[in-house]
């Protein structure tokens, strides 16, 4: 599913560069849980931004599918990851003046789905999360706990290849966090859907199935975890 091929990635900074992705090489398949840890600076978000086209990389490539989105254009990466690729980040990133059907059915509208097929797939993820109570409820009337589960639901509302989750559990307790893994774990084994998390976070890293270690810009370790 995901490919990336000797990608590289250098920020100027002033009068010096930083390489925050040196020469990165792996492999994603279908229906993988998997974690990319490492510490503060270790280029670990960058590697994330860069395989879901968020960030361009200075060279190497990247394909999803047979896709190299390394060579996209601005237009075209927008495009593609509207129709391939679903992101969960920290922050939410609700929109905070819609409802959280709205929210979730976002996405659908800017990929021209009818109404009700955007109704029933909403639907359908809303309860997939819990949330088939909480429909017409706007951001700030939901804990951080809800606001994130909705994040999942509109990650997935457009049938994306693959979801990317940015630190997902950095802003809940511990209840809500849990309650948000064992949802993206059940939709990763009933569905197959494949999550690829950018973590610091222990619980996060216990229940994926494959960790994978960057450090200095570079994989120092890709293991399997068969206990999660």
């Amino acid at each position: 599913m995901i490919r990336v091929k000797n990608i590289r990635k250098t920020y100027s900074n002033g009068n010096f560069n930083v390489d925050a992705v040196q020469g990165v090489s792996l492999e994603i398949n279908q229906g993988e849980f998997t974690a990319i840890v490492g510490p503060s600076g270790s280029g670990k978000t960058t590697l994330l931004n860069l395989i879901g086209g968020l960030d361009v990389p200075n060279s190497g490539e990247i394909l999803i599918g047979e896709q190299n989105i390394a060579e996209l254009s601005e237009n075209e990466l927008i495009d593609f990851r509207l129709h391939h690729i679903g992101f969960v980040f920290q922050s939410y990133n609700l929109i905070p003046v819609l409802t959280a059907k709205e929210n979730v059915e976002f996405l659908m509208l800017l990929q021209k789905k009818s109404e009700s097929e955007r109704n029933e797939r909403t639907l359908q993820l809303l309860k997939a999360v819990g949330l088939e109570n909480q429909t017409d409820k706007k951001p700030n009337e939901m804990s951080g706990g809800q606001q994130q589960r909705v994040a999942v639901a509109r990650a997935l509302a457009s049938k994306p290849d693959f979801v990317l989750a940015d630190e997902p559990t950095a802003n809940l307790d511990s209840a809500s966090t849990q309650n948000l893994l064992n949802i993206m774990a059940k939709l990763n084994k009933e569905e197959n859907t494949t999550f690829v998390f950018s973590t610091h976070d222990q619980r996060v890293i216990d229940r994926a199935n494959r960790i994978i270690t960057i450090d200095d810009g570079k994989v120092v370790s890709d293991v399997r975890n068969t206990i999660a």
